[in-house]
């Protein structure tokens, strides 16, 4: 099972785990709700998990236009 991590923003890949066997608690996704982990985990027919995350970027561009916060999708 391989975990990819993509920004929620801008669709860039941020980067892939390949493990056999990973807990939750070392991801830290026991400290996501149920509708969070709803948002922000998905699985493919593979077994494979996606992990809706934010970049660097995506971050900046918050940080400087809090009114961004009302968008999904954010252009560099």
């Amino acid at each position: 099972m391989a975990i990819h991590y993509f920004c929620r923003h801008c669709g860039t890949k941020l980067g892939t785990l390949e493990e056999k066997s990973v807990h939750t608690e070392q991801l830290g996704f026991h400290k996501l709700n149920d509708e969070e982990r709803h948002d922000m985990i998905s699985y493919d027919i593979s077994g494979d998990m996606s992990v809706k995350a934010i970049c660097e970027d995506c971050q900046e561009s918050l940080e400087r236009n809090p009114d961004f916060h009302q968008q999904d999708f954010l252009i560099h």
